[in-house]
């Protein structure tokens, strides 16, 4: 079946309405730390179910594997089924993006059509995600990152899988919140200089976790103490060693931003369409 993206968008922005006190309940109660909610059954269930159905191999996409994380991720979308490339522009609509900034109080939002450390993400057996803050910028130092988008597409993944996203609200030496990767939820979370996440060991051997991400910006930063900062990493609590590799390793890209505003290399992992090659 062929799928529209104003059909897409209108069930987005109908199941966003619809739970519209939900979100707010959510989001009011966790914002003095980090802010967040999730809307479950975001899409009809055959539109979810073909997304998990069409999302690209891990052969297909960019590994990532390093102290800080191991995952797969891609986000040049031509590559991939033309359905993925509308579900996650249909979070970049207008009409999406101004209900989304009603609900978190954000007056001027703007989506992201580089997909700027967006698209997609699978995390198979063993792939995880360390705490960290997200780099505080877009790739011009131009904006802020406020919003974090997550949706979620695996069919009946469950707790015991793993793969599963961790909001620290006092920060990574204390317990986190676990929130759960459910097939058909979208997660949305605040990005600020405490909102530290993380996404703990997937155990499954048989599924990966997929994802679909974006970023959402705005000129000001979401709390008066936000200053610039580069994806700072930590270790897990006990993880003594990593933490103080983590630490040194975010000090030493941050003292290259200073010198390089926009860094050494330009991040590969920007949708790069026909017009820009």
């Amino acid at each position: 079946m062929d799928y529209s993206s104003e059909d897409i968008i209108n069930h987005i922005c109908d199941k966003i309405v619809a739970q519209k006190a939900h979100v707010l309940s959510t989001y009011n109660a966790s914002k003095s730390r980090i802010g967040y909610f999730y809307i479950d059954d975001l899409l009809p269930e055959d539109i979810a179910k073909a997304c998990f159905e069409v999302f690209p191999d891990k052969s297909d996409m960019r590994c990532l594997n390093t102290i800080r994380e191991y995952k797969y991720v891609s986000a040049q979308m031509d590559n991939h089924n033309p359905l993925l490339e509308k579900v996650i522009y249909a979070f970049q609509d207008e009409r999406v993006v101004q209900l989304i900034g009603e609900l978190c109080e954000i007056d001027t939002l703007y989506a992201d059509n580089s997909l700027y450390a967006g698209g997609l993400s699978l995390m198979a057996y063993e792939n995880f995600l360390n705490p960290h803050l997200d780099n505080s910028h877009d790739a011009e130092r131009k904006r802020w990152r406020v919003l974090n988008l997550l949706y979620y597409v695996t069919p009946n993944w469950e707790l015991k899988n793993g793969g599963h996203l961790e909001l620290w609200p006092n920060g990574p030496k204390k317990e986190p919140i676990v929130v759960e990767s459910k097939f058909n939820r979208l997660v949305v979370m605040a990005t600020h200089d405490t909102s530290w996440h993380s996404v703990n060991k997937v155990n499954a051997k048989e599924a990966s976790r997929c994802c679909i991400s974006n970023y959402y910006f705005s000129p000001k930063a979401l709390k008066p103490t936000d200053k610039f900062h580069v994806t700072k990493y930590k270790g897990r609590p006990g993880e003594t060693v990593k933490n103080f590799i983590l630490d040194t390793d975010a000090k030493l890209r941050t003292l290259v931003r200073k010198v390089f505003k926009k860094g050494i290399r330009k991040n590969p992992h920007i949708y790069k369409k026909d017009e820009e090659s």
